[in-house]
């Protein structure tokens, strides 16, 4: 069997960066620190990343291209409530692999203007996603809000969506690195955005929002909403027919 080639160390570099940042926090941690966790000398380490915040950037370029892929569905795609609950629950599993750069926010936005700029744009496509979301359910006839309402409902998530772990670090400190803790609470988010859009829910989504509050109906992976697709990318003709309902634990 053939080993696997060793990481470069500019990967090894960013991974365990990552790891202390989200463990000890991003202001307690210093490119002296990573280079003896590494185990090499500093200017090692600089050959690769001018200073720390050029660390965190290079971070960041990964957390902003992977979530700019997850703040979106698929083309003619139309989620329901059901989904929409379980795609905030997977959102918050990704979350928690950047947890860093939501607990420090404010400390990284007041001195990295690259940051500053960059998560600001995500902010932003965070809102206008939940917006989309509104408006296609009101188009559906399964909400009923006005556009300044929709305005407030999809700002509100946005808020909710970037400083929940914020609010999670000031509630439960000592727990902050137990990730089933962390990760349960995270899920409760999704049940305070959507409760945000349950006024107005009409029809099938309120029942769906109903059955989901009180157990009724088991939730699925997100993964399970999506359609099949095959090896070239596009969705099978059959997909969504054989489609059943899978109970996921509980978290």
């Amino acid at each position: 069997m053939e080993s696997k080639p060793p990481r470069r160390t500019r990967d090894r570099i960013l991974e365990l960066s990552l790891r202390l940042f989200n463990e000890i926090g991003e202001p307690n941690v210093t490119t002296t620190t990573i280079a003896e966790e590494m185990e090499i000398s500093p200017g090692n380490l600089y050959y690769h990343f001018r200073n720390k915040d050029d660390i965190i950037n290079s971070i960041f370029a990964q957390f902003e291209q992977e979530i700019s892929k997850r703040l979106r569905f698929p083309d003619d795609h139309r989620p329901t409530i059901d989904e929409m609950w379980a795609y905030l629950a997977y959102m918050a599993d990704f979350l928690w692999t950047y947890r860093f750069l939501y607990r420090d926010l404010n400390d990284l936005l007041a001195r990295n203007r690259t940051l500053e700029t960059h998560f600001k744009q995500i902010i932003t496509h965070k809102v206008n996603f939940a917006r989309q979301l509104c408006e296609q359910l009101i188009a559906d006839g399964e909400m009923e809000a006005t556009p300044q309402e929709i305005g407030v409902i999809s700002t509100n998530i946005g808020v909710i969506s970037t400083y929940w772990l914020s609010y999670q670090f000031v509630m439960n400190p000592r727990k902050y690195n137990e990730q089933e803790a962390i990760r349960t609470e995270l899920h409760q988010a999704s049940l305070h955005i959507v409760s945000l859009m349950a006024p107005y829910l009409r029809g099938r989504s309120r029942q769906l929002f109903d059955d989901l509050v009180s157990g009724r109906l088991p939730m699925r992976e997100f993964a399970d909403y999506l359609p099949p697709r095959d090896g070239r990318g596009e969705t099978r003709p059959d997909a969504g027919k054989a489609e059943t309902q899978r109970p996921k634990g509980a978290r």
